[in-house]
């Protein structure tokens, strides 16, 4: 029986709010246990700079499916949905694409899915996706992000210091 690999060693990381989505990855490429590289740019725009991008895995697989995906872009006119499904039929149905190790997170001003290998398009209910192995880490919940918010304020503004309240219901 043959297992694929865990895709780690990266953290791409999808957030959706207020009407805007950003996608962010880490730019760390790793060989074994070194580091080799800290500004690798795992996110690209795609179909006329309206559809983000970014993966976890082989980048040179991971470059086989963005090029993949902008094909079913083109295709489907920049239907995301549509071009995510397919995209994932051929990645789990075809014996070439069926052995890339990478997983995708693609978004647009109104969807985001995350799309694997093994057929999977998963729309997230939280507004917030991740991959990678720092994929569970990124994914923080509202108390989070306003702590985190509060700490940056405390350090940059004169006016804010570091005694938050929080409250949270």
């Amino acid at each position: 029986m043959t297992t694929k690999r865990l895709i780690r060693s990266t953290t791409v990381l999808s957030v959706r709010r207020n009407g805007s989505v950003v996608l962010a990855g880490d730019g760390q490429v790793t060989l074994g246990e070194s580091v080799i590289k800290h500004t690798a740019k795992k996110i690209r725009r795609l179909y006329n700079d309206k559809i983000l991008s970014g993966f976890a895995g082989s980048t040179a697989d991971a470059f086989t499916l963005f090029s993949r995906f902008e094909a079913k872009l083109e295709q489907y006119h920049g239907n995301l949905g549509r071009a995510a499904v397919e995209l994932a039929k051929d990645w789990r149905t075809d014996k070439f694409l069926r052995h890339l190790e990478a997983l995708l997170i693609v978004c647009d001003k109104e969807q985001t899915f995350l799309l694997s290998g093994q057929g999977d398009v998963i729309e997230p209910d939280s507004g917030i996706a991740a991959i990678g192995s720092g994929g569970p880490y990124a994914q923080l919940s509202a108390r989070q992000v306003a702590e985190e918010a509060m700490k940056i304020a405390g350090k940059m503004c004169i006016y804010t210091n570091d005694k938050v309240t929080i409250e949270e219901l």
